[in-house]
């Protein structure tokens, strides 16, 4: 299940000797992939840092939690795509958002902001993510933005496959039938 190099930064990080480069190993061999799944989810650059942050900081803390029946990988990414669920939630209730309001908010980001990089078609394609529920933009995001299969997906969100492919689905009809009207 594990690759060497996952069984190779675990056992620095187990060895109070090596332990910190173990754990620069980690953030080096996963934080760019795990902000980019993070920065799909709130769109926000700094809000995406900050979480990114976080969840390393609970990896770090529950690494004796980790079990090699998957990889550090899918691990990390459960932990990321948690963080920026409960991250959405907290948002809206601290700032009593109506969803559509922080949708809206996070749309004209996109509009604005110099760290989405891309043509009309991927803000087109962003802004319509944001219309989604927020399981189908996440399946959607592990899909189509990271190419995961869905047994990983299902590992990472703890959801059937048949529920995933139908997510994702229903995800992919959404985003064509807006695009189309636009």
């Amino acid at each position: 299940m594990m690759s060497l190099s996952d069984l190779e930064i675990l056992t620095l990080i187990q060895d109070p000797k090596t332990r910190d480069k173990g754990y620069r190993l980690l953030i080096s061999a996963y934080q760019k992939r795990v902000y980019h799944i993070i920065r799909k989810m709130v769109i926000v650059h700094e809000d995406a840092d900050d979480i990114t942050q976080n969840t390393f900081i609970k990896a770090f803390k529950n690494l004796e939690n980790f079990h090699s029946n998957s990889s550090l990988f899918t691990w990390l990414y459960r932990i990321a795509t948690n963080e920026s669920l409960n991250f959405l939630e907290k948002k809206k209730r601290r700032f009593f958002f109506p969803i559509e309001d922080h949708e809206e908010v996070m749309k004209n980001y996109i509009d604005e902001s110099y760290h989405i990089d891309g043509e009309e078609i991927d803000r087109r394609l962003q802004k319509s993510l944001l219309n989604l529920p927020q399981k189908q933009r996440l399946v959607f995001n592990l899909k189509y933005f990271e190419d995961l299969s869905y047994d990983e997906i299902s590992k990472i969100t703890d959801t059937s496959v048949g529920a995933l492919k139908a997510s994702y689905h229903h995800a992919v009809k959404k985003i064509e039938n807006e695009l189309k009207q636009e």
